[in-house]
């Protein structure tokens, strides 16, 4: 994932009350101009990272619902 864009997800993600989210929420506007593979990649490393604890309040709920999988913000 480019730096500039992570550090973009971060700062949404800070900005983020606790509870439920699916990423494209916080991935941004242009979500939906991007490419299906596109949105696969890096989703895919978002994953990655929620995974290796790269962003110290997520966490993913190992769930699938209408908007994709589901991750959780921690207080």
């Amino acid at each position: 994932m480019q730096p500039e864009r992570l550090k973009r997800i971060e700062k949404t993600i800070s900005a983020l009350g606790p509870g439920e989210f699916h990423f494209p929420e916080i991935y941004g506007a242009d979500w939906n101009e991007l490419y299906v593979g596109d949105k696969v990649k890096l989703g895919r490393e978002f994953m990655d990272l929620v995974r290796k604890g790269y962003f110290a309040q997520v966490r993913d709920t190992g769930e699938k619902k209408a908007g994709g999988r589901v991750y959780v913000k921690d207080k």
